[in-house]
Protein backbone atom coordinates (compact mmCIF):
# COMPACT_ATOMS: atom_id res chain seq x y z
CA UNK A 1 0.00 0.00 0.00
CA UNK A 2 1.17 3.55 -0.80
CA UNK A 3 2.40 5.01 2.48
CA UNK A 4 0.86 8.38 1.54
CA UNK A 5 -2.57 6.93 0.86
CA UNK A 6 -4.22 9.10 3.54
CA UNK A 7 -3.00 12.18 1.66
CA UNK A 8 -3.77 10.94 -1.84
CA UNK A 9 -4.89 13.45 -4.45
CA UNK A 10 -7.56 11.94 -6.69
CA UNK A 11 -6.67 11.78 -10.38
CA UNK A 12 -9.04 11.15 -13.28
CA UNK A 13 -8.56 7.90 -15.20
CA UNK A 14 -10.55 5.68 -17.50
CA UNK A 15 -10.44 1.89 -17.73
CA UNK A 16 -11.69 -0.12 -20.72
CA UNK A 17 -14.96 -1.91 -20.03
CA UNK A 18 -13.18 -5.13 -20.93
CA UNK A 19 -10.52 -4.47 -18.30
CA UNK A 20 -6.92 -3.42 -18.52
CA UNK A 21 -4.62 -0.73 -17.24
CA UNK A 22 -6.10 2.69 -16.35
CA UNK A 23 -5.31 5.63 -18.62
CA UNK A 24 -4.78 8.79 -16.57
CA UNK A 25 -6.34 11.88 -18.14
CA UNK A 26 -5.14 14.53 -15.67
CA UNK A 27 -1.55 13.49 -14.82
CA UNK A 28 -0.24 17.07 -14.83
CA UNK A 29 -3.13 18.57 -12.84
CA UNK A 30 -1.85 18.91 -9.27
CA UNK A 31 -5.36 19.21 -7.87
CA UNK A 32 -7.98 16.69 -6.77
CA UNK A 33 -10.86 15.89 -9.11
CA UNK A 34 -14.22 14.35 -8.28
CA UNK A 35 -17.77 13.80 -9.60
CA UNK A 36 -16.62 12.85 -13.08
CA UNK A 37 -19.25 12.17 -15.73
CA UNK A 38 -19.20 11.59 -19.50
CA UNK A 39 -20.41 14.18 -21.96
CA UNK A 40 -23.41 13.17 -24.04
CA UNK A 41 -21.29 12.34 -27.07
CA UNK A 42 -18.86 10.19 -25.07
CA UNK A 43 -15.89 12.20 -26.33
CA UNK A 44 -14.99 13.96 -23.08
CA UNK A 45 -15.51 13.98 -19.33
CA UNK A 46 -16.51 16.81 -17.02
CA UNK A 47 -15.67 16.93 -13.32
CA UNK A 48 -15.11 19.29 -10.40
CA UNK A 49 -11.63 20.46 -9.39
CA UNK A 50 -10.69 21.53 -5.85
CA UNK A 51 -8.35 24.50 -6.21
CA UNK A 52 -7.17 26.89 -3.46
CA UNK A 53 -10.53 27.74 -1.86
CA UNK A 54 -12.45 27.43 -5.14
CA UNK A 55 -14.03 24.43 -6.84
CA UNK A 56 -14.45 24.69 -10.61
CA UNK A 57 -15.81 22.52 -13.39
CA UNK A 58 -13.24 21.10 -15.77
CA UNK A 59 -13.42 19.17 -19.01
CA UNK A 60 -10.89 16.92 -20.71
CA UNK A 61 -11.07 14.85 -23.88
CA UNK A 62 -11.42 11.11 -23.38
CA UNK A 63 -8.29 10.71 -25.48
CA UNK A 64 -6.39 12.98 -23.09
CA UNK A 65 -5.02 16.51 -23.44
CA UNK A 66 -5.31 19.84 -21.69
CA UNK A 67 -7.90 20.40 -18.99
CA UNK A 68 -10.34 23.18 -19.87
CA UNK A 69 -11.83 25.24 -17.02
CA UNK A 70 -15.55 25.78 -17.62
CA UNK A 71 -16.10 27.99 -14.56
CA UNK A 72 -13.94 30.54 -12.74
CA UNK A 73 -14.07 32.93 -9.82
CA UNK A 74 -14.55 32.95 -6.04
CA UNK A 75 -17.16 30.21 -6.00
CA UNK A 76 -17.69 26.49 -5.49
CA UNK A 77 -19.30 24.62 -8.40
CA UNK A 78 -19.91 20.88 -8.04
CA UNK A 79 -21.99 17.90 -9.17
CA UNK A 80 -21.94 18.39 -12.97
CA UNK A 81 -24.92 16.54 -14.36
CA UNK A 82 -25.37 15.75 -18.02
CA UNK A 83 -28.73 14.20 -17.24
CA UNK A 84 -30.10 17.72 -17.36
CA UNK A 85 -27.99 18.86 -20.29
CA UNK A 86 -29.61 21.05 -22.89
CA UNK A 87 -29.22 20.83 -26.63
CA UNK A 88 -26.54 23.52 -26.54
CA UNK A 89 -24.28 21.26 -24.48
CA UNK A 90 -25.02 22.93 -21.15
CA UNK A 91 -25.30 21.04 -17.90
CA UNK A 92 -26.82 21.33 -14.45
CA UNK A 93 -24.50 22.06 -11.51
CA UNK A 94 -24.66 23.12 -7.89
CA UNK A 95 -23.10 26.53 -7.29
CA UNK A 96 -22.48 28.66 -4.22
CA UNK A 97 -20.44 31.67 -3.09
CA UNK A 98 -19.76 33.05 0.41
CA UNK A 99 -22.82 35.27 0.01
CA UNK A 100 -25.08 32.85 -1.86
CA UNK A 101 -26.34 29.53 -0.47
CA UNK A 102 -26.16 26.54 -2.80
CA UNK A 103 -28.64 26.48 -5.67
CA UNK A 104 -29.03 24.51 -8.87
CA UNK A 105 -27.63 26.38 -11.88
CA UNK A 106 -27.43 25.79 -15.60
CA UNK A 107 -23.86 26.04 -16.91
CA UNK A 108 -24.08 27.30 -20.49
CA UNK A 109 -21.12 28.56 -22.51
CA UNK A 110 -19.16 29.36 -19.38
CA UNK A 111 -22.03 31.24 -17.73
CA UNK A 112 -24.08 30.19 -14.70
CA UNK A 113 -27.86 30.69 -14.77
CA UNK A 114 -29.85 30.05 -11.57
CA UNK A 115 -32.52 27.38 -11.89
CA UNK A 116 -33.64 27.06 -8.27
CA UNK A 117 -34.35 29.88 -5.81
CA UNK A 118 -34.88 27.95 -2.60
CA UNK A 119 -32.84 30.35 -0.45
CA UNK A 120 -33.57 33.71 -2.09
CA UNK A 121 -36.19 34.90 0.40
CA UNK A 122 -34.09 34.01 3.43
CA UNK A 123 -30.95 35.55 1.94
CA UNK A 124 -32.78 38.81 1.24
CA UNK A 125 -33.84 39.01 4.89
CA UNK A 126 -30.30 38.67 6.21
CA UNK A 127 -27.40 41.07 6.52
CA UNK A 128 -24.47 38.81 5.73
CA UNK A 129 -20.89 39.10 6.87
CA UNK A 130 -17.99 40.22 4.70
CA UNK A 131 -15.75 37.35 3.57
CA UNK A 132 -12.38 38.18 2.00
CA UNK A 133 -9.25 36.32 0.96
CA UNK A 134 -6.59 36.02 3.63
CA UNK A 135 -2.91 35.12 3.35
CA UNK A 136 -0.19 34.81 5.96
CA UNK A 137 3.36 33.57 6.26
CA UNK A 138 4.40 30.94 8.79
CA UNK A 139 7.63 31.12 10.74
CA UNK A 140 9.37 28.78 8.28
CA UNK A 141 8.37 31.03 5.36
CA UNK A 142 5.42 28.98 4.06
CA UNK A 143 2.66 31.11 2.54
CA UNK A 144 -0.75 29.95 3.71
CA UNK A 145 -4.18 30.88 2.33
CA UNK A 146 -7.56 31.12 3.97
CA UNK A 147 -10.60 33.31 4.51
CA UNK A 148 -11.29 36.19 6.89
CA UNK A 149 -14.87 36.97 7.84
CA UNK A 150 -15.84 40.24 9.50
CA UNK A 151 -19.28 40.95 10.97
CA UNK A 152 -21.71 42.96 8.89
CA UNK A 153 -21.37 46.62 9.76
CA UNK A 154 -18.06 46.23 11.61
CA UNK A 155 -16.26 49.57 11.67
CA UNK A 156 -13.11 49.87 9.61
CA UNK A 157 -10.07 49.56 11.83
CA UNK A 158 -12.01 48.06 14.72
CA UNK A 159 -10.19 45.33 16.64
CA UNK A 160 -12.60 42.45 17.00
CA UNK A 161 -12.81 39.35 19.17
CA UNK A 162 -11.53 36.73 16.76
CA UNK A 163 -12.14 33.01 16.34
CA UNK A 164 -9.69 30.65 14.69
CA UNK A 165 -12.17 28.12 13.29
CA UNK A 166 -10.26 25.03 12.17
CA UNK A 167 -11.55 22.64 9.52
CA UNK A 168 -11.26 18.89 9.86
CA UNK A 169 -9.83 16.30 7.56
CA UNK A 170 -7.06 17.34 7.48
CA UNK A 171 -7.57 16.56 3.78
CA UNK A 172 -10.19 19.25 3.12
CA UNK A 173 -10.34 23.00 2.58
CA UNK A 174 -12.20 26.08 3.72
CA UNK A 175 -13.68 27.41 0.51
CA UNK A 176 -15.79 29.99 -1.28
CA UNK A 177 -19.09 28.36 -0.39
CA UNK A 178 -21.81 29.75 1.82
CA UNK A 179 -21.00 28.63 5.36
CA UNK A 180 -23.64 28.80 8.07
CA UNK A 181 -21.18 28.49 10.96
CA UNK A 182 -19.05 31.44 9.87
CA UNK A 183 -22.17 33.58 9.38
CA UNK A 184 -23.53 32.63 12.81
CA UNK A 185 -20.26 33.42 14.55
CA UNK A 186 -19.89 36.72 12.70
CA UNK A 187 -23.46 37.63 13.68
CA UNK A 188 -22.29 37.15 17.27
CA UNK A 189 -19.72 39.92 16.77
CA UNK A 190 -16.67 37.81 15.91
CA UNK A 191 -14.13 37.99 13.16
CA UNK A 192 -13.57 34.45 11.90
CA UNK A 193 -10.31 33.05 10.54
CA UNK A 194 -10.52 29.89 8.43
CA UNK A 195 -7.05 28.72 7.44
CA UNK A 196 -6.01 26.04 4.96
CA UNK A 197 -3.02 24.84 6.93
CA UNK A 198 -0.53 22.36 5.51
CA UNK A 199 -2.25 19.01 5.14
CA UNK A 200 -5.28 20.69 3.58
CA UNK A 201 -6.39 20.00 0.03
CA UNK A 202 -6.54 22.52 -2.80
CA UNK A 203 -2.85 23.39 -2.92
CA UNK A 204 -1.42 20.23 -4.46
CA UNK A 205 0.07 16.92 -3.40
CA UNK A 206 3.21 18.27 -1.70
CA UNK A 207 1.15 20.65 0.44
CA UNK A 208 -1.09 17.77 1.55
CA UNK A 209 1.78 15.41 2.33
CA UNK A 210 3.76 18.02 4.28
CA UNK A 211 2.41 16.82 7.64
CA UNK A 212 3.10 13.13 7.07
CA UNK A 213 4.15 11.52 10.40
CA UNK A 214 4.55 15.02 11.87
CA UNK A 215 1.11 15.93 13.20
CA UNK A 216 0.72 19.10 15.22
CA UNK A 217 3.85 20.80 13.89
CA UNK A 218 3.49 22.53 10.53
CA UNK A 219 -0.28 22.89 10.90
CA UNK A 220 0.20 24.72 14.20
CA UNK A 221 2.87 26.97 12.66
CA UNK A 222 0.40 27.86 9.91
CA UNK A 223 -2.50 28.51 12.27
CA UNK A 224 -0.46 30.65 14.66
CA UNK A 225 1.10 32.56 11.77
CA UNK A 226 -2.38 33.40 10.53
CA UNK A 227 -3.42 34.67 13.96
CA UNK A 228 -0.25 36.78 14.12
CA UNK A 229 -1.12 38.30 10.74
CA UNK A 230 -4.70 39.07 11.77
CA UNK A 231 -3.37 40.83 14.87
CA UNK A 232 -0.78 42.73 12.80
CA UNK A 233 -3.53 43.86 10.40
CA UNK A 234 -5.45 45.35 13.32
CA UNK A 235 -8.44 43.05 12.78
CA UNK A 236 -7.96 40.64 15.68
CA UNK A 237 -7.95 41.90 19.25
CA UNK A 238 -4.93 40.10 20.76
CA UNK A 239 -6.66 40.02 24.15
CA UNK A 240 -9.82 38.33 22.82
CA UNK A 241 -8.70 35.32 20.79
CA UNK A 242 -10.63 32.06 20.72
CA UNK A 243 -10.49 28.91 18.65
CA UNK A 244 -12.27 25.68 17.95
CA UNK A 245 -13.04 22.93 15.50
CA UNK A 246 -14.41 19.43 15.04
CA UNK A 247 -12.65 16.14 14.23
CA UNK A 248 -9.13 17.01 13.02
CA UNK A 249 -10.17 20.59 13.81
CA UNK A 250 -10.68 19.49 17.42
CA UNK A 251 -7.37 17.63 17.39
CA UNK A 252 -5.61 20.76 16.12
CA UNK A 253 -7.39 22.86 18.73
CA UNK A 254 -5.70 20.68 21.36
CA UNK A 255 -2.32 21.03 19.63
CA UNK A 256 -2.67 24.83 19.47
CA UNK A 257 -3.62 25.40 23.10
CA UNK A 258 -0.74 23.15 24.17
CA UNK A 259 1.61 25.29 22.05
CA UNK A 260 0.42 28.84 22.76
CA UNK A 261 -1.27 30.12 25.94
CA UNK A 262 -2.66 33.36 24.48
CA UNK A 263 -6.11 32.00 23.55
CA UNK A 264 -8.79 32.90 26.07
CA UNK A 265 -11.28 30.14 25.18
CA UNK A 266 -11.31 26.96 23.11
CA UNK A 267 -13.90 24.45 21.91
CA UNK A 268 -12.59 21.01 20.97
CA UNK A 269 -15.14 18.81 19.22
CA UNK A 270 -14.58 15.09 18.58
CA UNK A 271 -10.84 15.41 19.13
CA UNK A 272 -8.00 13.47 20.70
CA UNK A 273 -4.51 14.09 22.08
CA UNK A 274 -3.14 10.88 23.60
CA UNK A 275 -2.87 9.44 20.11
CA UNK A 276 -1.43 6.08 21.13
CA UNK A 277 -4.67 5.37 22.99
CA UNK A 278 -6.57 5.67 19.68
CA UNK A 279 -4.74 2.65 18.28
CA UNK A 280 -7.21 -0.21 17.89
CA UNK A 281 -10.28 1.74 19.00
CA UNK A 282 -10.88 3.97 15.98
CA UNK A 283 -10.94 3.44 12.20
CA UNK A 284 -7.39 4.54 11.35
CA UNK A 285 -5.24 1.57 12.31
CA UNK A 286 -3.95 1.10 8.74
CA UNK A 287 -2.89 4.74 8.54
CA UNK A 288 -1.28 4.59 11.98
CA UNK A 289 0.80 1.55 11.08
CA UNK A 290 1.79 2.95 7.67
CA UNK A 291 2.55 6.46 8.91
CA UNK A 292 3.51 6.40 12.58
CA UNK A 293 4.48 2.75 12.94
CA UNK A 294 3.58 0.07 15.45
CA UNK A 295 3.32 1.62 18.91
CA UNK A 296 5.78 -0.82 20.47
CA UNK A 297 8.34 -0.01 17.77
CA UNK A 298 7.77 3.75 17.41
CA UNK A 299 7.19 4.85 20.99
CA UNK A 300 9.09 8.12 20.61
CA UNK A 301 7.12 9.19 17.54
CA UNK A 302 3.81 8.20 19.10
CA UNK A 303 4.76 10.25 22.18
CA UNK A 304 5.73 13.24 20.06
CA UNK A 305 2.41 13.38 18.20
CA UNK A 306 0.64 13.07 21.57
CA UNK A 307 2.24 16.19 23.01
CA UNK A 308 -1.00 18.04 23.95
CA UNK A 309 -1.72 15.38 26.55
CA UNK A 310 1.84 15.27 27.90
CA UNK A 311 2.01 19.08 27.91
CA UNK A 312 -1.40 19.53 29.49
CA UNK A 313 0.21 21.38 32.39
CA UNK A 314 1.27 24.09 29.91
CA UNK A 315 -2.32 24.73 28.79
CA UNK A 316 -3.90 27.94 30.11
CA UNK A 317 -6.98 28.06 27.88
CA UNK A 318 -10.41 27.21 29.33
CA UNK A 319 -11.70 24.49 27.02
CA UNK A 320 -15.08 22.94 26.24
CA UNK A 321 -14.95 19.36 24.93
CA UNK A 322 -17.84 17.80 22.97
CA UNK A 323 -18.32 14.43 21.29
CA UNK A 324 -20.92 11.91 20.21
CA UNK A 325 -21.36 9.01 22.61
CA UNK A 326 -20.94 6.40 19.86
CA UNK A 327 -18.28 8.11 17.74
CA UNK A 328 -16.03 5.42 16.22
CA UNK A 329 -14.14 7.85 13.99
CA UNK A 330 -12.54 9.84 16.83
CA UNK A 331 -13.90 8.02 19.88
CA UNK A 332 -15.21 9.78 22.95
CA UNK A 333 -12.24 8.62 25.04
CA UNK A 334 -10.07 11.21 23.25
CA UNK A 335 -12.21 14.04 24.62
CA UNK A 336 -12.63 12.39 28.02
CA UNK A 337 -8.86 12.17 28.51
CA UNK A 338 -8.24 15.85 27.79
CA UNK A 339 -11.23 16.90 29.87
CA UNK A 340 -9.92 14.91 32.82
CA UNK A 341 -6.41 16.33 32.38
CA UNK A 342 -7.62 19.94 32.49
CA UNK A 343 -10.01 19.18 35.34
CA UNK A 344 -7.14 17.66 37.35
CA UNK A 345 -5.18 20.85 36.66
CA UNK A 346 -8.11 22.94 38.00
CA UNK A 347 -8.59 24.69 34.66
CA UNK A 348 -12.12 25.68 33.68
CA UNK A 349 -13.42 22.89 31.44
CA UNK A 350 -16.60 21.05 30.51
CA UNK A 351 -17.37 17.82 28.68
CA UNK A 352 -20.63 17.46 26.72
CA UNK A 353 -21.61 14.02 25.41
CA UNK A 354 -24.38 13.68 22.83
CA UNK A 355 -26.30 10.40 23.42
CA UNK A 356 -26.58 7.92 20.55
CA UNK A 357 -24.59 10.13 18.17
CA UNK A 358 -21.64 9.24 15.96
CA UNK A 359 -18.95 11.50 14.49
CA UNK A 360 -21.47 13.90 13.03
CA UNK A 361 -24.52 15.03 14.98
CA UNK A 362 -27.71 14.19 13.10
CA UNK A 363 -30.50 15.19 15.50
CA UNK A 364 -31.47 18.81 14.71
CA UNK A 365 -31.85 19.84 18.35
CA UNK A 366 -28.35 18.51 19.05
CA UNK A 367 -26.96 20.40 16.07
CA UNK A 368 -28.46 23.60 17.41
CA UNK A 369 -27.32 22.85 20.94
CA UNK A 370 -23.74 22.33 19.75
CA UNK A 371 -23.58 25.78 18.13
CA UNK A 372 -25.24 27.46 21.12
CA UNK A 373 -22.63 25.91 23.39
CA UNK A 374 -19.83 27.11 21.11
CA UNK A 375 -21.12 30.67 21.32
CA UNK A 376 -21.85 30.54 25.04
CA UNK A 377 -18.37 29.24 25.87
CA UNK A 378 -16.55 31.76 23.69
CA UNK A 379 -18.83 34.55 24.89
CA UNK A 380 -18.04 33.79 28.52
CA UNK A 381 -14.37 34.67 27.97
CA UNK A 382 -14.26 36.85 24.87
CA UNK A 383 -17.40 38.96 25.29
CA UNK A 384 -18.35 38.70 28.97
CA UNK A 385 -20.52 41.83 28.84
CA UNK A 386 -22.46 40.72 25.77
CA UNK A 387 -25.61 38.67 25.70
CA UNK A 388 -24.74 35.21 24.40
CA UNK A 389 -27.11 32.29 23.81
CA UNK A 390 -27.30 29.73 26.56
CA UNK A 391 -27.52 26.01 25.76
CA UNK A 392 -31.01 25.10 24.65
CA UNK A 393 -33.06 23.88 27.63
CA UNK A 394 -35.51 22.15 25.27
CA UNK A 395 -33.00 19.82 23.60
CA UNK A 396 -34.58 16.45 22.81
CA UNK A 397 -34.81 13.52 22.93
CA UNK A 398 -32.27 13.43 25.76
CA UNK A 399 -30.40 16.57 26.80
CA UNK A 400 -26.61 16.20 26.79
CA UNK A 401 -25.66 17.29 30.29
CA UNK A 402 -22.31 19.03 30.67
CA UNK A 403 -19.82 17.47 33.03
CA UNK A 404 -17.60 19.70 35.10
Amino acid sequence: MDKFYAYDLAKLAIVPATGGAPAFLTPALDRAVQNATWTADGQALVFSVEDDRAVWIGRVAAAGGAVEALTTGRRVVTEPSLAAAGKDGGMAVLATTPGEPTEVHALENGMLRPLSHQNDKLRDELELATVVDFSSKSKDGTVVHGLLTRPAGAADGAKLPTLLYIHGGPNGQDDYSFNFDRELFAAGGYAVLEINYRGSSGRGAAFQKAIYADWGNKEVQDLLGAVDEAVRMGVADPDRLGLGGWSYGGILTNYVIASDPRFKAAVSGAGSSLQMSMYGVDQYVVQYEQEIGLPWKSKDLWTRVSYPFFRADKIRTPTLFLCGEDDFNVPLVGSEQMYQALRSLRLDTQLVIYPDQFHGLTIPSYQRDRLRRFLAWWGKYLQPAAAVPAPDPQVSPAPPAPIG
